[in-house]
This record gives C-alpha cells, structure tokens and sequence, in this order.
C-alpha cells in the first residue's frame, strides 16, 4: 500500500476532523453541501481549495482516482465515498480551461510511474548514465529512484525541512539536490546511503532551487526568492553567490551553452541573464515585453536560447549572436502559462501549464508549426511540468506532481519532419 505525506493517517474518523472543521466552514470557495467540511480538511493538508475549483473537474471515477494519488482513504471507505459524492456533484467535468490543441504529424507515447509516497509532489526528473531515473519529492522531503526496466522505486530521505526542488547529477553518479527550505545543497551518495549538506554563506540566501553542473564538475544553481545566482565548488565545499542586477528578478531555470556559460531565466522580470563562469559577472538581456516573466530556458546546439514567456502565453527565441529576439503565441493563448521547456532533436519541447488538462507542446523552428497533446495521469489529466529534460534515445522526461507521477515520453517523428 503507498504509504501517505502529511498528517492525515488512512482511515481516520470523519470525528478527527472536527476539530478543524470550523476553520475551513468559512471557505468561500466551496459550495454548501455534505462533507463540505471533511473535503477542506483533507485537501488543505497540501493545498489551497483553489486547485479543486479551478480544474477541470471529473465524473465520480475520475475524481476517485485522482483522490488515490494524492491520499489513501482505502481505509475508510465512507469518508472516502462522501469526498466522491461532494466533489463529483459540485466539480463535474468542464472545459473552462480546456487547451487549444494543434494537430501534426508527430505521435508520442506516455510512460507512467506512480511514485511510492502520495502528496510528496514529485518533479524534476533526470536519467543517470545507467539509465536510473531520478527526481525530487519536495513536499515529501526526499529524492527517489525508478529503473524502468523492472519498475523498481526506492525513495531516501533528506535531513529536515530540507524540501528539495530540483536533483541534477555529477560526473560520479552522486545525486545532488537543493534544499529549497533550509538553504542548502546536498548530495547523496547512492552506494552508500550517505547525505552531505552544504550551508548557504550568506543567511539572506534562503531558497536553492535549480541546478546544473557544467564540465568542470562546478554546481551552478538559482536561489529564486533570494534574487541570486549560485556557484559550488564540490572538490572544495566553496560557494560564491551573486546578487541579481535587477531587484526581484526571481532566477528560475537555468542551463548551458556549448561553451559551459550559465544562463538563467528571470521569473520576476523581463529578462535572461548570462553569468561569466570565470568572474561570475552577469550580463542581462531586456525582453521586448515589459510585461514578460520566463520560468526557464534551453539551448540548442546552434547556441539559440529558447524561453518560456511564461506571463503573457508565448514561446522566446534569443539569438546571442546577433541579438535578435522572436516570439511565437502558444497555441492556448495569453493564459496558457508555459512553464517548462526542452530542446531536443532540434525540436523546442514546452507545457502550457495553465491549462488543464496541462498540455505538451512541440515546436518545429524550420516551419514554425506546433503541435500539442494532453499530458495523462493514469485515467484522468490532471497536475502540472515544473521542468522537463531530455532522455536517451530522443525521449523526454516530464512529471505531473500534482498526481505524484513521473513520465517518460517516446516522440515518432516521420522522416519527412525531421
């Protein structure tokens, strides 16, 4: 049985929720009926009632699977028929945000894992060079395995509150994680079990959040809220922070060029940023929209960087040597948020996050055409991509964290396309 996040133990009485129930009676954003109070309850343990009203809603089946990723309630089945019945009833399936899907010539398939621990919001997938696939449990404060090839999971917990946002790997096979909450980066050695944690220098960074090792074995890594940018060296222990140029420019995603040179997406700003690896010193590119908010780049191998125009619905072309910058609206429009992006086979892979079902998007730079598919979690679509990676043999690794899934994704690309 997959063991349960958080407080709520399977099969707890309705009666155990009294206690709470006042404080969720007044949830606006409910509607009155039976087991209202028990709905809040449970789903507040790990999120806001907003991800209940704002989905896509399901049928009474839906719904009980969907249940079954985040919660155990195999337990109590009266409870967990009374959540059924309220959310069915009052959340049946819509198409408020429903995407607008573009058709092509492209088909992909979907390889799901559940992970072990429900609620643990499961995210950042990366294959290792024996094809083990790692990710990040943030709100379950671990890092987990799969072998795809038998299936196999293996979750190892990290030391307190350390609630990893990302994983990314080193040349040795160790797994490195950041410590979102207690403001750290940590390895664990997978033949030995054993967690090393370095400290941040400066109290004010707060919050590592994504990382990348570049050829010299140095750990690049954003610290979103704390508006700096990171640098680990692990022969050492020594760290180097840099302060954003532009105040709450909220470093998000950030990769490498060909040359090892960090770049970094701004999620509070109209801007991307190119770190000189030698100085640390950064280069900041203004978007032409001053509106603009970038979750995170890619670059292909021609040195194009790719973002996310996150705020205003649409895809980035930054062209370092000439300068030029070209955007694309994406298929479902200005709301549909895209969030993670890859490049891969020469293709920009990207997700509109905003829409529910969350949608992959593909796009071809040759014709400038997209193409887009809803992302499944088991039976029902729902959950979002945080990040997305390229795999061997031109796959993709993408999760659903919401339903606490990691998927590999196979593209069939005609030859005529390629």
């Amino acid at each position: 049985m997959p063991k349960l996040l958080a407080f709520i133990v399977a099969g707890a009485a309705f009666g155990a929720f009294a206690t709470i129930s006042n404080s969720y009676a007044q949830t606006p954003d409910l509607p009155e009926g039976e087991a209202r109070e028990l709905v809040a309850g449970l789903c507040t343990a790990c999120h806001n009632t907003n991800q209940i009203t704002r989905s896509s809603g399901y049928s009474r089946e839906g719904w009980r699977e969907l249940i079954a990723t985040m919660i155990d309630l195999s337990g109590n089945p009266d409870e967990q028929r009374q959540v059924v019945a309220y959310l069915a009833a009052h959340f049946p399936p819509n198409a408020k945000r429903s995407p607008k899907l573009a058709d092509g010539p492209v088909k992909v398939t979907f390889k799901e894992w559940q992970v072990p621990t429900l609620g643990q919001r499961s995210r950042d997938p990366i294959e290792a060079k024996d094809g083990t696939i790692w990710w990040a449990g943030q709100w379950g404060n671990l890092i987990g395995s799969i072998n795809p090839s038998t299936g196999e999971m293996k979750e190892y917990p990290l030391p307190d509150n350390a609630k990893p946002h990302t994983v990314t790997l080193d040349a040795k096979g160790n797994v490195w994680y950041t410590g979102n909450k207690n403001g750290t980066v940590g390895m664990l050695d997978p033949k030995t079990g054993k967690i090393t944690e370095y400290k941040m220098p400066d109290p004010a960074a707060k919050d590592p959040h994504s990382a990348i090792f570049d050829s010299n074995g140095i750990l690049w890594f954003t610290l979103q809220h704390s508006n700096m940018i990171g640098r680990l060296d692990p022969a050492t222990g020594d760290i180097k922070l840099v302060t954003m140029k532009t105040p709450k420019s909220r470093p998000y995603g950030i990769k490498l060029d060909a040359n090892g040179v960090p770049w970094v997406a701004c999620n509070g700003s109209n801007c991307l940023v190119k770190v000189d690896p030698a100085t640390m010193q950064l280069t900041e590119i203004k978007l032409p929209i001053p509106e603009t908010t970038v979750r995170r780049l890619d670059i292909a191998d021609d040195g194009i960087v790719w973002y996310v125009n996150s705020s205003q619905g649409r895809l980035g072309r930054y062209d370092p040597a000439s300068g030029n910058i070209k955007e694309w609206p994406s298929p479902s429009g200005p709301k549909s948020h895209p969030y993670a992006i890859a490049v891969l086979d020469g293709a920009v892979w990207y997700n509109e996050s905003g829409m529910r079902p969350d949608a992959l998007v593909r796009f071809d730079p040759a014709t400038e055409t997209f193409q887009s598919w809803p992302i499944p979690s088991g039976g029902v679509h729902a959950g979002i991509i945080r990040h997305m990676r390229t795999a061997r043999d031109g796959r993709l690794l993408i999760h659903q964290s919401s339903t606490n899934r990691i998927m590999l994704v196979t593209p069939e690309v005609p030859a005529v396309t390629r």
